[in-house]
């Protein structure tokens, strides 16, 4: 795909949510390594921008779904704006109703255009409740990885390796102000309260830590409701701070670039800090790690589970969007203590 020995260069599609947006970095980071004459160019939302800072031969394309580029002369709006920066390729990592409709655009540049296979088929096997195939599927970023494999450049993920940490802004450092306590990361929330942890659970947590008065607990989330939880739990604990609300995505990135650990659910956060290398510990409640969206090259041992045997028809969903009657508190069967545990084990290793 080298014409007349120009460099390469190839849209990489993939609009939202965070979770999956940040799930592309270790694809772009093997890839880079791999062919370092590669250019590519990101089409996503203006928000997750700052998720690609710091990516060499890699520059990002707004666009914007709910005005400029909105509908199908939106769309077209936004082909003739991509068509100047002649791409020889495209990779849709997204596969929605929005990047179909570009695919028929770029058709008429004979541009090589190659979509993702979500498994729709056997996501719905592995979910169902019925005559449930429960097995581990191909993961998100192997589907990412064979979008690129068929355009002519296979990927070796071992070539994946993390982001750089990011210097403290001035900001950052006056708000957390760093000593000698390793900091511990913790984000309570998700997209559904099937992917979520009891608060009290999280609270147990909490406070554990900081009865060792050894750590900083820094909390993550967004959203009004969110930011009122989480100053409760910081003002009851005194090594508990509430960054929600606080700071930007860049300014969050700074910071979970220097975690020593992060404790997340089955969410963006969980896929944000591993893009850095930081341990991730992830709880899971409805959902499973089968369905592939465990972040990436973290060992499974900090994966906790709910109880399958008590809840068998785990997972429910792809998502955590369905809560079957009886299924509410499947996440309380992950003890306080396990959790505990699993982060001190990180920590004094």
């Amino acid at each position: 795909m080298d014409k007349k020995g120009k460099h390469t260069h190839i849209l990489l599609i993939r609009l939202s949510a965070m979770g999956d947006v940040a799930m592309t970095i270790p694809i772009i980071r093997a890839l880079t390594r791999q062919y370092p004459a590669l250019r590519l160019t990101v089409l996503t939302k203006k928000p997750f921008k700052p998720i690609f800072d710091g990516l060499e031969n890699v520059q990002v394309k707004e666009a914007d779904v709910k005005t400029r580029h909105k509908g199908l002369i939106g769309l077209w709006r936004l082909y003739r704006e991509l068509k100047p920066l002649k791409f020889d390729a495209v990779a849709d990592l997204h596969n929605v109703l929005r990047s179909r409709v570009l695919k028929k655009y770029f058709a008429l540049e004979n541009t090589p255009f190659a979509q993702i296979d979500k498994g729709r088929q056997e996501k719905k096997a592995l979910t169902r409740s019925k005559n449930k195939v429960f097995r581990q599927l191909k993961s998100t970023h192997e589907r990412y990885a064979d979008v690129f494999q068929k355009l002519g450049f296979p990927i070796d993920l071992s070539n994946a390796t993390p982001l750089d940490r990011v210097q403290l802004s001035g900001k950052v450092l006056g708000l957390v102000q760093q000593d000698t306590k390793k900091w511990v990361g913790i984000a309570p929330f998700a997209a559904h309260e099937g992917k979520m942890y009891p608060l009290e659970s999280t609270e147990e947590v909490i406070k554990s830590l900081d009865d060792t008065k050894r750590y900083k607990i820094l909390l993550f989330g967004g959203g009004d409701k969110e930011v009122e939880v989480l100053e409760q739990l910081a003002d009851t604990y005194e090594n508990a701070m509430c960054l929600a609300g606080k700071l930007n995505l860049s300014e969050e990135l700074e910071l979970i670039s220097n975690l020593d650990v992060m404790l997340s659910m089955d969410s963006g956060n969980a896929h944000l800090a591993t893009n850095y290398g930081i341990p991730v510990v992830t709880l899971w409640g409805v959902t499973h790690p089968y369905a592939g969206f465990y972040p990436f090259g973290q060992p499974m041992e900090n994966a906790l589970l709910a109880d399958r045997e008590a809840y068998p028809l785990i997972p429910t969903s792809v998502y955590g969007n369905k809560v079957p009657e009886g299924y509410e508190n499947a996440m309380k069967t992950i003890n306080p203590r396990e959790v505990l545990d699993r982060l001190l084990g990180i920590l004094e290793d």
